[in-house]
């Protein structure tokens, strides 16, 4: 070892020594501020002095057999009442001064760091946890980790900060308000720090009703069932946790909340909708019961009628019991109080009760928190300007514009869509009925003399469309409705009515009629497309195949196009005696139809045929036939089958690519052959391709086929081959009948080709 590694090594366990010293230190400061405590309490219950207290402390400890500060710890239990030093799991006689010094010690504590720390090394580590995380919570709902012990320093830095809407186990909690216990952090799903720390519990940390932060918890395995003395404590943690969260928040008492800080009720003051400014009521114990009305701002309206000093300092739920009923108004308060998170809502169902009748009205609704307190504003929805506002709107959607105008004093009033329409300013003169036709195309001036006369002349309703020429050269297609307003003496007194630019409809019909006519076209074309391609399957695959008799062997192939002429040309087949003597039987289903289809189908059929020529095993051909497929061609994929027979050995060699395995008759009894391993054609590149045989016997029937004789979208393909095999079990048919009654009773719905190539040995 060099002289400065031996430096650096001292100096390294230097650093150790301190610091375990000053841990030492402030276990012993924290142990000395409990018995100062218990001290205190032994003061108030004996009525003694200080050196009395301790001199009594001691004695009593003496006699106990047990040492002053675990008979400390006793009494300060005694007296709290907390759960803070329930049983652990574990017989422990050291857990309750554990548990009394990480709380001396975090009430102590400078910074949430050094509380985390505490926690883990005086509460935590005797129940198995490993790891702890404090995080503060902040107004929209944001978490920051204040203060952890236990993870390495990457994972904290990571963790550091964690947006609104992320969904973590801490979220949950804050969001909740309630403990989150987390057997599996992977199971879960919940993304949080300490990933490999499966066992955790997350715990709102917070007062009196208000979550300032969370405690969360990590074990190194997943996390069992604890009993309720565990769940007391961590409980009682995370309350202590809360005040050095937010140790420089003002406590918050009714004495002392008599009136709300002058910066809110300004806010809520310069409002131009009710507002009320709300602080917490909370009971001896800490819970939270209700909320005070610590200000009413001068634009506030009770719904019931009342006076602003009649609902000023008064409970909510007092003031307005039903507050907690219809629309759940208090819950969303005491949501926004808890975790900081805003609230609105455009519709709202608020109440009052009125001589004992409730009386509800609809309004939006804002519930904020700021600092301790809770401001409420709401706006209450009248009736007919919530009317006139969906009329605006709908008339903005409809494009539509509204006018009155009256013939004796020429006055014209038009809404601001009419102005829109007209692409004239708002400050400009409207356009009275009768000089509509200045605006107009020149072709639509006769039609617009005509609906002017009817109505103005004839009193009567009359609408037409023209093509309104604006100033700035935009022309609109515009229809236009009006009817007569006329007196008891038919005398016309007014005129009503409305524009509706129809533009985009009318672009929409032109549109439209061109698209039909080269709708029409394509029709045409897809027609002669789909003809000329079923021409070519019909030429290429004939919907039956000389029967081949050769070596006590019988092939009869059955061929059946698709249901619609738009999706034939899929799938093939080929049975055909090789020069070796040996049969070729295959059966095979292009990916695509049509012309695709069809062409793709020719390329593979009359290539294998060609690499059959070489004498190689089925596995060998489909290994070949994948390479034509995947570079040769123009992306095809497929399945096929392919299969070989040697008329000397009665043994067929077969293989296949992603395609269903053959069935096999014998005795009376079809069963299918393995499900050999091979994907589908085209895939990828390199692929090979596993070989079966079966020895045919005299009387047995092969058939290999493809999906379009047995799929049905409603049923699972494994049944569907079940059926096949029920079908073909029976006594044996003669084979041009058997494929026939495939056909006929095939139950399959998916409207794709169906090939059948059926092999009988005599």
């Amino acid at each position: 070892m060099t002289s400065d590694e031996a430096r650096v090594d001292r100096l390294a366990g230097t650093i150790d020594r301190l610091r375990r010293e000053i841990d030492e230190a402030r276990a012993a400061a924290d142990g000395r501020a409990l018995v100062e405590l218990a001290k205190g309490v032994l003061v108030e219950r004996l009525r003694c002095g200080p050196a009395q207290a301790a001199e009594q402390l001691a004695l009593l400890a003496d006699q106990a057999g047990t040492t002053q500060l675990e008979l400390a710890v006793d009494i300060i239990n005694e007296v709290s009442g907390d759960g803070l030093t329930e049983p652990p799991p574990l017989p422990d006689p050291a857990a309750a001064v554990r548990f009394r010094t990480a709380e001396s010690a975090l009430l102590h504590a400078d910074d949430t760091e050094t509380v985390a720390r505490s926690l883990l090394a005086h509460a935590l580590a005797p129940l198995g946890a490993t790891a702890v995380a404090i995080w503060s919570a902040g107004k929209d709902s944001s978490l920051t980790l204040a203060g952890n012990a236990g993870f390495t320093d990457g994972e904290a830095g990571r963790w550091r900060y964690v947006p609104p809407g992320v969904a973590t186990a801490a979220r949950h909690a804050l969001t909740e308000r309630e403990t989150v216990w987390i057997t599996s952090l992977d199971e879960s799903g919940l993304p949080s720090i300490g990933s490999g720390l499966p066992g955790r519990v997350a715990v709102p940390a917070g007062t009196g009703g208000r979550i300032t932060g969370v405690l969360e918890i990590c074990w190194p395995h997943p996390l069992e069932p604890q009993p309720q003395s565990v769940h007391r404590q961590v409980e009682a943690l995370a309350e202590l946790c809360a005040t050095t969260l937010d140790g420089s928040a003002p406590e918050v008492h009714a004495d002392h909340l008599l009136s709300a800080p002058s910066e809110l009720t300004d806010l809520a003051d310069g409002l131009l909708d009710p507002a009320l400014v709300l602080g917490p009521e909370v009971s001896p114990d800490g819970m939270l019961t209700d909320f005070r009305v610590h200000h009413v701002n001068a634009r506030f309206v009770d719904i019931a009628g009342r006076p602003r000093a009649a609902v000023a300092g008064k409970l909510l739920l007092e003031a307005y019991p039903l507050a907690a009923a219809e629309g759940n108004l208090f819950d969303k308060i005491e949501h926004a109080y808890a975790t900081g998170e805003p609230y609105r809502t455009e519709r709202m169902t608020l109440a009052a009760l009125v001589d004992e009748v409730p009386l509800t009205v609809t309004a939006s609704v804002s519930v904020t928190r700021h600092g301790a307190l809770v401001l409420v504003v709401w706006r209450v929805h009248d009736e007919t300007a919530r009317l006139a506002n969906l009329l605006q709107h709908a008339q903005r959607l409809g494009r539509v514009g509204g006018f009155e105008e009256e013939p004796d004093t020429g006055g014209v009033v038009w809404n601001s869509q009419l102005y829109a329409l007209y692409g004239l300013p708002p400050t400009a003169d409207p356009v009275p009925l009768a000089k509509i036709t200045a605006y107009a195309h020149p072709d639509d001036v006769p039609a617009l003399n005509g609906f002017v006369r009817n109505v103005l002349h004839h009193h009567q309703p009359a609408s037409a469309a023209f093509r309104l020429q604006r100033a700035d050269g935009v022309t609109r297609h515009v229809r236009v409705i009006a009817e007569p307003v006329l007196d008891s003496f038919d005398v016309l007194i007014a005129v009503r009515g409305a524009y509706q630019d129809v533009s985009a409809q009318h672009w929409t019909e032109v549109a439209l009629s061109a698209t039909q006519d080269q709708l029409a076209i394509t029709a045409q074309e897809a027609a002669e497309r789909n003809k000329l391609t079923l021409q070519l399957q019909q030429v290429i695959m004939p919907p039956t195949h000389p029967t081949i008799d050769a070596f006590g062997l019988r092939v009869a192939v059955r061929y059946r196009p698709a249901a619609q002429e738009e999706l034939v040309g899929g799938d093939w087949y080929d049975a055909v005696v090789l020069p070796s003597k040996q049969i070729l039987l295959s059966v095979g289903d292009i990916t695509g139809h049509g012309i695709e289809g069809a062409t793709g189908m020719v390329v593979l059929r009359n290539a294998l045929r060609g690499l059959a020529a070489t004498g190689a095993g089925p596995g060998q051909l489909l290994t070949w036939l994948n390479l034509v497929a995947h570079h040769l061609s123009n992306n095809i994929m497929a399945t096929a089958l392919c299969g070989l027979y040697d008329p000397h050995t009665r043994v067929l060699r077969w293989a296949r690519a992603g395609h269903l395995p053959p069935v096999l008759i014998r005795n009376e009894r079809g069963e299918l052959l393995p499900m050999l391993g091979g994907l589908l054609l085209g895939a990828l590149a390199d692929v090979s391709y596993q070989e079966g045989e079966v020895l045919l016997e005299p009387g047995d029937t092969l058939l290999l086929y493809t999906d379009g004789l047995v799929e049905r979208r409603d049923v699972p393909l494994d049944d569907c081959l079940d059926r096949l095999c029920e079908t073909v079990t029976g006594p044996r048919r003669d084979l041009e009948e058997l494929l026939d009654h495939l056909l006929d009773t095939s139950e399959a719905n998916t409207g794709d080709d169906t090939c059948i190539v059926g092999v009988q040995l005599t």
